[in-house]
């Protein structure tokens, strides 16, 4: 998978990792903060969650236009990181619950300039490695590689947020409870409806607290909570320390690739290396990318849903404590050695593999199937887990399903049958729709948001983690036929001197879809919950038959 690849790939690929690290670590818990420490509802908390990832979304459109044009692809970047820090440590400054609120939006706004300065121009200068014919063919892989490396960073995300607030929170003598915050809220407010069972609850945590203390422990509970997530969002500071070591000390790999169509025109040496299109040429691509744009709105309007709407299914309505077995896949750990140990049995048993090949697999088998049995061992009869746990199980899904769709599309290509990218982005919407028809069936009978006035439901209407999980999986699968391959679609298609510009139009798309998102995400206390993801379902399938009925002049202007 890996063969054959520029080594500037590689770089962009760990420079990338340690930015989407810290970038996922505050994404898995931002509206779990907001609601904690600031009382909002969820319509207000996802509000505030859309208008932010529509910045970030939207930023690189005006990110690309200043490589282009002015600094270049490198400068960019780098400022685009810089810029992202001071945003990260505005957000990590603890402050206590209802205050604070303008430097959060500061900084917010802060982190949204730097990821459009950083992103779009990053994967720009990736797909300028592939510019060269002897790399084209392997272009689409390149950027399911490159994008495994965004999902390493997030695969540890919510377990570093959750490591952090449980470390907080043990430092204040206090446990996470996925109830307290609203009742807390709740409470101080004046507006909660039972007040004695909110101190049975409160009682768990602290046995001497009466209704009279019941007002100091609920503020030193919010404090302390906030303070955890405070020290989360503080994780991104020290992941973009990393991408900048990477990026800066490993410069000679793409340096060659730093390059944008206006500085080869200042350069009488590179002018010859200019590429020109016809008007109609660059209509065409234009076209084309326009009409993709429009399609994959609707991919990032349901799949964004994982940090708004199934973060709040998964804190309401699935259960917050498993089993031994099922803990296995809450516990990054014990997960990590399984798969690993699964990697190595195939490498053992691949057939035409060399004795050293063999005996590594072996080895590795041998040793990871030891670490997850003494992982297992020490799991309780039922282990609990904050929400945001379940958010790593996308990108774990992508880093360890990215081999098996390389692998499936190497070897539809030695048929001739490979999907062209169009066709691959087509089939991604199909497969959306089905991950939200999993949670329209694990949705019904259950009583919507409205009915339980905001709070978490009884335990009769929590739902298996199952649910959820399988939607996660089915919905990178979904992620893999379509985002990489939609951004090697970008690369390829873009006329030359747009090519910062045409990625950054791509993450404009995506801000598109996430302020239908937002939107969705306000119908939470509005509509059932299986309606909710039936909005989805609908949404995902005409979209999905608009790509195909547009295809063949995609599939022209790519020359597919």
């Amino acid at each position: 998978m890996f063969k054959g690849h520029p080594k500037g790939l590689f770089v962009a690929f760990f420079a990338n990792m340690g930015e989407r690290f810290g970038f996922y670590t505050m994404v898995a818990i931002f509206v779990l903060f907001m609601q904690a420490k600031y009382g909002v509802s969820a319509a207000t908390a996802g509000f505030v969650y859309s208008t932010f990832m529509v910045c970030v979304y939207f930023f690189p459109l005006l990110g690309g236009l200043l490589a282009d044009k002015v600094l270049g692809f490198g400068k960019t970047i780098s400022l685009g990181m810089i810029v992202m820090f001071l945003g990260y440590a505005l957000l990590a400054i603890p402050t206590q619950m209802n205050t604070g609120l303008p430097l959060i939006i500061v900084a917010m706004a802060v982190i949204a300039i730097g990821t459009g300065l950083f992103k779009g121009n990053l994967q720009a200068l990736v797909g300028n490695l592939y510019d060269d014919p002897k790399y084209d063919a392997l272009r689409d892989r390149a950027f399911t590689i490159f994008y495994m490396g965004i999902n390493i960073g997030a695969m540890f995300a919510p377990s570093a947020s959750e490591m952090i607030s449980n470390w907080i929170l043990k430092g204040a003598n206090l446990t996470y409870d996925a109830r307290i915050p609203a009742l807390a809220n709740s409470f101080l407010k004046g507006t909660i409806t039972d007040a004695g069972a909110y101190l049975g609850i409160a009682q768990i945590q602290d046995a001497g607290v009466t209704l009279e203390t019941l007002k100091a422990f609920s503020e030193r509970y919010i404090n302390a909570l906030s303070k955890s997530y405070h020290f989360g969002f503080g994780v991104a500071c020290l992941s973009l320390i990393v991408s900048m070591v990477i990026f800066w000390a490993f410069r000679k790999y793409y340096k060659h690739a730093d390059i944008t169509e206006t500085q080869k025109a200042k350069s009488e040496v590179l002018k010859s290396q200019i590429v020109e299109l016809t008007p109609a040429q660059t209509k065409e691509r234009l076209v084309a990318l326009g009409l993709v744009f429009f399609v994959v709105i609707f991919f990032w309007m349901a799949f964004q849903q994982s940090g708004l709407t199934m973060t709040f299914f998964a804190r309401d309505y699935t259960q917050h404590s498993v089993g031994a077995l099922s803990y296995l896949w809450f516990d990054m750990v014990g997960l990590l050695a399984v798969f690993l140990s699964l990697g190595g049995l195939v490498l053992f048993l691949k057939k035409g593999s060399g004795k050293s090949t063999r005996l590594a697999g072996g080895i590795a088998f041998a040793v990871f199937a030891v670490l997850a049995f003494l992982r297992y061992g020490g799991y309780s009869a039922l282990n609990e887990f904050q929400p945001q746990r379940f958010q790593h199980f996308n990108p774990f899904f992508i880093v360890f399903m990215t081999p098996v769709v390389v692998g499936f599309f190497g070897w539809l290509n030695k048929k001739k049958k490979e999907p062209s990218a169009p066709r691959k982005i087509g089939f991604g919407m199909l497969i959306t729709a089905v991950s939200f028809a999993i949670l329209v069936l694990g949705s019904m009978g259950l009583p919507s948001p409205k009915q339980l006035g905001g709070l978490v439901a009884p335990p009769e209407s929590q739902v298996s983690v199952y649910w959820l999980i399988s939607t996660y999986f089915i919905i990178t699968i979904a992620e893999l036929f379509l985002s990489p391959i939609g951004i090697s679609y970008v690369s390829k298609v873009a006329p030359p001197k747009y090519k910062g510009l045409a990625q950054g139009a791509w993450f404009a798309a995506t801000a598109a879809g996430l302020y239908l998102m937002g939107l969705v995400g306000g119908l939470w206390m509005k509509v059932p919950l299986w309606a909710l993801w039936l909005i989805l379902v609908i949404a995902c399938l005409v979209s999905a038959t608009f790509m195909f009925s547009v295809m063949k002049k995609l599939e022209r202007a790519s020359g597919q």
